[in-house]
């Protein structure tokens, strides 16, 4: 357990901009590998070495962005391990790419490359799934419990009123005149 002379010694905003920081550089490295790889194939053409940086390069930008936006996120620690896990069956997808092109890709006795796409798409769908996650969470934990705000619009002037859930449901369910159901909730403020 930290003392709490530590505690309250950090700065509130250290670990938020730390994972934030880290998390767009994992992006920023993915986009520009796939851009990258992008462009070894056009300045490259089809030469197999270049086919190989390209695909290696593309295959590993993937999974790293999608392992920055969970990064970035508020995501619960069984999400990036859910991350972490198609990441890692990813690059073992790219590793697999590596040993198989262009030798054992295609036309050959033994081809490996619907093995190796296998493997680095369900990696990809993995870690992608839990990217949803944890973007689903992330909304679900930033909405206020039990209530629900409503920004109302009138005559050029807003106001945000929030009422709760079964009051809500109560107002909107028999199908009424939005009017009165405005005129309702002023009265309720």
């Amino acid at each position: 357990m930290t003392s709490l002379d530590e505690t309250y010694s950090q700065r509130p905003g250290d670990a938020i901009s730390r994972r934030v920081l880290a998390g767009g550089l994992l992006l920023a490295v993915g986009a520009v590998a796939i851009v990258a790889a992008i462009g070894l194939i056009w300045v490259g053409g089809t030469d197999s070495t270049t086919k190989l940086s390209a695909g290696i390069t593309a295959g590993l930008g993937v999974p790293a962005m999608l392992a920055g936006v969970v990064v970035v996120l508020p995501a619960s620690a069984r999400q990036r391990l859910g991350v972490a896990v198609g990441t890692g069956l990813a690059g073992v997808g790219v590793y697999l790419f590596s040993y198989a092109y262009p030798d054992r890709w295609t036309r050959t006795a033994d081809p490996l490359a619907f093995e190796t796409l296998l493997v680095y798409g369900l990696g990809c769908a993995i870690a992608l799934w839990f990217v949803f996650s944890a973007i689903a969470s992330t909304r679900l934990r930033n909405n206020p419990q039990g209530t629900v705000s409503l920004e109302i619009i009138q005559q050029g002037e807003t106001k945000t009123i929030e009422v709760d859930r079964s009051e809500y449901r109560s107002l909107v369910s028999d199908g009424g005149d939005p009017e009165q159901y405005l005129e309702e909730l002023d009265r309720k403020e």
